[in-house]
């Protein structure tokens, strides 16, 4: 001991030079998605690439997406940001394929998507040519873009911590044929022996620590939990509440046991708020979205190289005769078939409606006429998917559609088991069970004119509806003022050449009258609005058995 004599000479002080000691401390918690007593073997890291699209036809302008495939691990967040920082401002939606991961780095990612309010689809990218990975690739040389290729939802997955990663999209859609599970939260907690060396000054017989440092460390080990504790279940309640989504999707992660995994079934991530819409992965990245005008934030002009000739898809010339011509060949004649809802939560009462899919012909009016007079008195609501066609054909739907004083409503249906254009297929007392989507619906050239005749007319944010000039100005201008729908409508038409087409915003579909209102398809065919009152009419009970014995969800 050292002794210190203060100048006035009444107190002595001792300084303890060195004093080790030895503790034993909880280091820090690591989250994941961890079901084994060691580290799981979760595949490579996720990467990171921009990809273009590699639709055939779709150059000069082609959709691009960033592709976010792999294990999410600490380091993850930083790549991200530094794949955002090389797109300087540009919104690309994100693809994702993911196992799973850390939790702390999914919360991350999953807000820096939020803040930089991009779009999410789990699905993976089938490339074209060069391959993520490969160093030495010259093969896209000169094309303007280094990676090429086109996305698949069949196969992709988001589990266990992805889908918090995937909770920060602005769109959050998942498709029928991708993977999304969830389970219980694996905490990790790590023993670490410290040694410290500590200076103290003994005053008046009692220790005083002047400073203490760490002079060891060493790794005693670690525990993990199987079960969410409270401040764990806190911040993910917290997260999901900021990223818009709802209470079941938690509750179903602590039911799960760490050990399994619970798909989540496409309604339930809609009710939950997970999903936005139950479309897939092509919402965000067909090739189709840059020929709207404007086209989609996501799509990029490149120009030919200098001296070479491109041999770019055009337009067909708009047709000379007065009826439109219909350009597409790949849609069939438009049918209507009954269809049926199918969720835990409407039945054994769901909802019913009319599918109508296809091209519009001369022949439609009739068809539908033929399956409205199988219906007696009662009125479906009409779920139309549908690239145009003929207008004349449009015209009289549309009346027909008035005369019976159908709803009518833009949307794709999904069809669960039994498709009625598979020859196989034969639909249980003529009705089909399905769901509808909207985001994956389509409403162009003609089709508008056969939407207008609906009592109710719905076209959701994120269903499509496209105009361009389609010629028969007079008896279009007859009917849209007989369907009490502005000029405004065919002035707008009238405005796009029929090489081009212009996506129409809700705002203005609902200011000139083509459309009653804001909502969405699920305002007729969602699988709560049978418990509403008064009940819908396009809702019927079926008995328990007759549920039991419909196909199974497809997931």
């Amino acid at each position: 001991m050292v002794p210190w004599h203060r100048l006035n000479g009444r107190t002595w002080w001792t300084l303890g030079l060195i004093c080790l000691a030895s503790f034993l401390v909880m280091g820090h918690a690591a989250f994941a998605a961890n079901t084994k007593k060691s580290a799981p073997d979760l595949g490579p890291a996720m990467r990171f690439v921009v990809v273009r699209s590699s639709a055939p036809g779709c150059e000069p302008t082609c959709p691009e997406w960033i592709s976010a495939e792999g294990s999410i691990e600490a380091g993850t967040p930083a790549l991200f940001k530094r794949t955002l920082k090389v797109l300087g401002g540009r919104k690309l939606p994100v693809v994702m394929n993911s196992p799973g991961g850390n939790v702390e780095a999914a919360l991350a990612l999953g807000r820096l998507i939020r803040k930089n309010k991009l779009d999410v689809a789990v699905g993976k990218t089938r490339f074209i040519g060069c391959q993520p990975g490969v160093k030495i690739c010259k093969e896209n040389d000169g094309k303007g873009a280094r990676y090429f290729g086109s996305p698949v939802a069949g196969g992709a997955i988001c589990n266990s911590a992805c889908p918090l990663m995937f909770a920060g999209g602005i769109r959050r859609v998942v498709g029928q044929w991708a993977y999304l599970g969830v389970h219980q939260i694996t905490t990790t907690y790590f023993r670490t022996k410290l040694q410290y060396r500590t200076t103290y000054r003994v005053v008046r017989g009692k220790k005083k620590i002047l400073s203490k440092k760490i002079v060891g460390r060493k790794n005693a080990g670690s525990y993990k939990t199987y079960e969410m504790s409270k401040p764990v279940e806190k911040r993910l309640a917290a997260y999901l509440k900021e990223m818009g989504v709802g209470q079941g999707v938690l509750d179903t992660m602590k039911s799960t046991p760490a050990s399994s995994i619970r798909q989540l079934a496409p309604y339930d991530m809609l009710q939950t708020k997970l999903v936005t819409s139950l479309d897939a992965v092509d919402l965000l990245t067909t090739a189709t979205l840059c020929n709207t005008d404007p086209v989609a934030a996501n799509c990029r002009e490149i120009a030919a190289p200098a001296g070479e000739v491109v041999a770019y898809a055009k337009p067909a010339p708009a047709a000379s005769v007065e009826r439109e011509t219909v350009q597409r060949t790949d849609v069939g004649d438009m049918r209507f078939v009954l269809v049926r809802g199918r969720s835990s939560l409407c039945d054994p009462n769901c909802p019913e409606w009319i599918s109508a899919e296809g091209t519009i012909s001369a022949q439609t009016p009739q068809r539908l006429r033929q399956l409205l007079e199988t219906m007696g008195d009662r009125r479906l609501p009409v779920v139309i998917n549908s690239p145009g066609g003929d207008v004349l054909g449009a015209l009289a739907t549309g009346r027909l559609i008035r005369e019976r004083k159908l709803d009518v409503a833009v949307a794709r249906t999904d069809f669960i088991g039994c498709e009625p254009d598979k020859a196989d297929c034969t639909a249980e007392d003529g009705i089909y069970v399905g769901l509808t989507i909207d985001a994956s619906g389509e409403c162009g050239a003609a089709c508008p004119i056969m939407l207008a005749g609906g009592v109710r007319r719905l076209v959701g944010p994120r269903a499509p509806l496209t105009v361009h000039s389609i010629g028969l100005e007079q008896p279009v201008k007859t009917y849209f003022k007989d369907m009490a729908v502005e000029p405004g409508l065919l002035a707008a038409m009238q405005s796009v050449p029929a090489s081009r087409h212009r996506q129409l915003e809700p705002e203005m579909m609902l200011k000139v009258g083509l459309t009653t209102g804001l909502e969405s398809v699920d305002e007729f065919t969602g699988p709560t609005i049978c418990k509403s009152e008064p009940m819908p009419e396009n809702c019927r009970v079926v008995s328990t058995s007759e549920v039991q014995a419909e196909v199974p969800v497809k997931l």
